[in-house]
C-alpha cells in the first residue's frame, strides 16, 4: 500500500525552502509535481520561474511568465517578472512594455519603475530612466537599486558630480557594499581624479577580496597615471581572480608593451587570436594593433567591441538625404583638437577647404590644452563645437540639427574616441579618417580614407567599410611646418661626435622583439654605431637597455631622447644618420617628421594598414627603394646603407629637395583630392546609389 501524496500547500512549502537553500533542480521538481496536479497553480508557477531563473534557463523562465501573464493578466508582480526575463535576454522594447503594464495595475511599484528606469538606460534614454529613479525614491527613499540606477543615468548623462553625490548616499546606506566603492571609482576616473579612483577601487577590494572588476578598473586607473607596473600588477590580479574578467587581459597586454616587458609580450601575443575568439574577452582594436598586424584578426577583434559597446542599436537620425544646396557640409569629430599629432596634421586641411564648394564644422570632444595649435584649429572651421560635457545622443543630435552632409570620424578606437556618436546615424555620409589605421567594424561608417599603399582594394574583405583611396598618402603634411631649430651638435642630445646613428623616434611601446633583435645586430655589425630612441619613461628605458645587454650589446650604445619642443625634435634628425621603421605598427606622423627634416626613413611593409604607413609615406616621397618586403630585406639594406655614406647623402638630398615637390608635403593638392573624394560620396548618396569602393 502506498502513502497518500502530501497536500499541494506542503510541496509549496518544501519548494520554497529547496528555492531558498538555492536546491534549485529540487525546487524546480516539486513546482512541476504541483503544476501536474493543479496547472492553474498561480504559487507554484511563480516559484517555477525563479527556479528557472537562477538556473540560467531563462527562455524556459519567459514561457512559464506567458503562462502566468495569462492566469492572471491583472497581477502586477506577472508582467514585473516577465520584464525582468526579457531584460536579461536583452529584449528591452519588449522588457519596457511589460514594465508598463505592471505599473498600469499598481503604479506605486518602485521596484518595476526601478527596473523600467534600467531598461531605458539599457536604451540610452538616460533623462526618461532618471525620471522613474526620483518616482522609485519617492515611493521608498533609500532604495539602493533605485539610487545605483539613477546614478548610471546621471553618468550616461555626464553629470558626473551628480552620479558622484548618489554613489556617497549609496555608501551611507550601505557602508560594506564593494560594490559602490567600484562604481564610486569609475565616476572619480571619469572626472580626471585619478588618485581617488585608486583609493576607491582599494576600498571595495579590502570589502570584497579577489573583486576581479575592481581589481580591473583599479588597473585602468593606473594605466592613466603612466603607473604601468602597478597597473600591470592589478590587470594580472583581476585575472587571477577570474580568468574571464572581459578587460583585464587587453590592459595587462597594453601595459605589457608600455614596459617593454617582452617576457610577458611574447606569453600574451600567444593568447591573442584566443581570446579575440572568446566571447566573454574584450580587447581593445588599439592594442591588438601593438601585437598582431593580421587584418583579419583585427577586423574580429574590432566587430566584437562594437558588439560590446554598442548592444542595442540606437534609431538613425538621418533619413540618408545629403540637403545641401550649394555647399557640401563636412563635420570632423576628434577629441585631438589641440597640440597633438593629428591635430598638427589636420589643421592645413582645415584650413585650405574650398570655402565656394564646403563648409566645415569642427566638433571635439578632447581638451582644451590653450595651445597656439588649437587655437589654429579653431581658427579654421566656419564653426567650431566643444561638446566635452554632451552625451552621445545630444552630441549626434547637434550634428543632425547642422545638417552636416558628411560625419568624418577622426579617432576610432584611440583614446577618448566617441564613436557611439556616429551609432545613431547623425549624417547620410559618413567616413573614418587619418586618426586610426585599420577598419572599424562598424556599419553605420560608409567610408574609410585610404591610399593603394595602405588600403588596397584586395584587402577589402578585411574592412566593413567601402575603400577610398586618395592618390600619394592618405596622411596629409602641408609645407607650413616649422623648420628645424640651427645649431643643435651631437654633444646637447647625448650622442658620441663620431659614428653611424640609427634612430627611432617611435614611441617605444611600438618596437617589437624580433625587430629589435635586427637593431641589436646592425649595432654588432656597425663598429661605434649607436641607436637613438625617444624615451618613453625610465622604466622602459632601463628594460630596453636590459635587453640590449642580453643580446651582448653595451647598453651605453642606446642613447635615449627626452620630449623636446616641435623644432628641436626635427633638429634632431639632422644629427641622425638613418631612421628605423618597426612592426608590425610602423611610424606614422613621426616618419613624416623624419622625412619633412631630410632623414631618410628605412621601413617594412606588413599585411595591415598599421604596417603599411610608413610603404605609403615613402611612396609618396618619391623614395620607394627605402621600402623592403619582410625583415631579413630590411636588415640587409640597413646595413648596406650604413656602408655606404655616399648613397645616404644622396637620399637625403633627393628628401630635402623633394619637400617643394613630392606628393608627400603637397597640401593643396591633398585637399582637392579629399574634396574629390567628399564630392564622390555625395554624389553617389543624392543618385540613390549605395556606397562603393573608389579611387580618387
Amino acid at each position: 500500500m502506498t502513502s497518500p501524496a502530501p497536500p499541494l500547500q506542503e510541496t509549496l512549502s518544501r519548494a520554497y525552502a529547496a528555492l531558498v537553500a538555492r536546491r534549485l533542480p529540487s525546487a524546480e521538481a516539486l513546482c512541476q509535481q504541483i503544476l501536474a496536479t493543479d496547472p492553474g497553480h498561480f504559487d507554484a508557477l511563480s516559484l517555477l520561474i525563479a527556479a528557472e531563473s537562477a538556473q540560467g534557463r531563462h527562455a524556459e523562465a519567459l514561457e512559464s511568465c506567458e503562462r502566468a501573464a495569462r492566469l492572471r493578466p491583472d497581477h502586477a508582480d506577472s508582467h514585473y517578472n516577465r520584464g525582468a526575463i526579457l531584460r536579461t535576454l536583452g529584449r528591452l522594447d519588449e522588457a519596457l512594455e511589460a514594465y508598463d503594464r505592471a505599473l498600469n495595475l499598481r503604479p506605486d511599484y518602485p521596484e518595476a519603475l526601478t527596473n523600467r528606469g534600467n531598461v531605458l538606460s539599457g536604451l540610452g534614454r538616460h533623462e526618461q530612466a532618471l525620471d522613474n529613479f526620483d518616482r522609485a525614491l519617492a515611493l521608498r527613499p533609500g532604495l539602493a537599486e533605485a539610487l545605483q540606477g539613477k546614478a548610471n543615468a546621471l553618468r550616461g548623462m555626464k553629470r558626473h558630480e551628480g552620479a558622484l553625490a548618489v554613489y556617497d548616499q549609496i555608501i551611507v546606506l550601505r557602508p560594506g557594499q564593494a560594490e559602490a566603492y567600484n562604481s564610486r571609482g569609475m565616476i572619480l576616473r571619469a572626472l580626471k581624479r585619478q588618485d581617488e579612483a585608486v583609493a576607491a577601487y582599494d576600498r571595495a577590494i579590502a570589502l570584497k577580496p579577489g573583486y576581479a572588476d575592481a581589481l580591473s578598473n583599479r588597473g585602468n586607473a593606473l594605466h592613466d597615471l603612466r603607473r604601468y607596473a602597478e597597473a600591470l600588477g592589478s590587470y594580472e590580479a583581476a585575472l587571477a581572480a577570474n580568468p574571464h574578467q572581459p578587460f583585464a587581459f587587453s590592459g595587462a597586454a597594453e601595459c605589457a608593451l608600455k614596459l617593454c616587458d617582452w617576457e610577458r609580450r611574447e606569453a600574451y601575443a600567444a593568447q591573442m587570436p584566443a581570446r579575440v575568439a572568446d566571447a566573454g574577452s574584450i580587447i581593445l582594436p588599439f592594442v591588438l594593433l601593438g601585437y598582431s598586424g593580421d587584418p583579419a584578426l583585427q577586423l574580429a577583434c574590432a566587430r566584437k567591441l562594437v558588439a560590446a559597446r554598442l548592444p542595442v542599436r540606437p534609431a538613425a537620425l538621418s533619413d540618408g538625404l545629403v540637403r545641401s544646396a550649394d555647399r557640401i557640409r563636412v563635420a570632423y569629430l576628434s577629441a585631438d583638437f589641440r597640440q597633438h599629432p593629428i591635430g598638427e596634421l589636420a589643421a592645413g586641411l582645415f584650413e585650405r577647404h574650398d570655402r565656394a564648394l564646403f563648409e566645415v564644422v569642427g566638433i571635439s570632444f578632447g581638451p582644451d590644452d590653450q595651445s597656439p595649435g588649437r587655437a589654429r584649429i579653431i581658427k579654421a572651421f566656419d564653426a567650431f563645437h566643444d561638446v566635452r560635457g554632451m552625451t552621445d545622443p545630444e552630441i549626434a543630435g547637434l550634428i543632425r540639427g547642422l545638417n552636416v552632409d558628411i560625419a568624418v570620424d577622426m579617432m576610432g578606437y584611440t583614446q577618448e574616441a566617441r564613436i557611439g556618436v556616429l551609432a545613431h546615424r547623425p549624417a547620410p555620409v559618413q567616413v573614418g579618417y587619418l586618426g586610426y589605421p585599420s577598419t572599424s567594424a562598424a556599419d553605420f561608417i560608409d567610408y574609410l580614407i585610404g591610399d593603394p599603399v595602405v588600403t588596397p582594394f584586395d584587402h577589402a574583405a578585411h574592412f566593413s567599410e567601402e575603400i577610398v583611396q586618395l592618390p600619394g598618402s592618405y596622411l596629409i603634411n602641408d609645407r607650413a611646418r616649422p623648420s628645424s631649430k640651427a645649431g643643435m651638435t651631437r654633444a646637447d642630445v647625448g650622442l658620441p661626435d663620431e659614428g653611424f646613428v640609427f634612430c627611432c623616434f617611435n614611441s617605444t611601446w611600438k618596437i617589437s622583439p624580433d625587430v629589435f633583435d635586427i637593431w641589436m645586430d646592425l649595432l654588432r655589425q656597425t663598429p661605434g654605431s649607436v641607436l637613438w630612441l625617444a624615451s618613453d619613461g625610465p622604466v622602459s628605458d632601463s628594460a630596453l637597455r636590459a635587453e640590449a645587454g642580453r643580446r651582448g650589446i653595451d647598453a651605453s650604445r642606446l642613447v635615449f631622447k627626452p620630449r623636446l619642443p616641435l623644432d628641436e625634435h626635427l633638429a634632431c634628425h639632422g644629427l641622425a644618420d638613418l631612421f628605423l621603421d618597426t612592426l608590425p605598427y610602423n611610424a606614422h606622423a613621426t616618419a613624416a617628421d623624419a622625412l619633412w627634416a631630410g632623414l631618410p626613413v628605412l621601413t617594412c611593409r606588413g599585411e595591415s594598414f598599421a604596417g603599411r604607413v610608413g610603404a605609403s609615406l615613402l611612396t609618396a616621397a618619391g623614395l620607394p627603394e627605402l621600402i623592403t618586403g619582410n625583415l631579413a630585406e630590411y636588415r640587409a639594406m640597413a646595413l648596406d646603407l650604413a656602408a655606404d655614406p655616399a648613397r645616404l647623402a644622396g637620399l637625403k638630398a633627393r628628401l630635402m629637395a623633394g619637400r617643394e615637390t613630392s606628393a608627400l608635403f603637397d597640401a593643396d593638392r591633398y585637399v582637392r583630392h579629399i574634396e574629390a573624394a567628399f564630392e564622390t560620396m555625395v554624389g553617389r548618396a543624392l543618385a540613390g546609389e549605395p556606397r562603393a569602393s573608389f579611387a580618387v
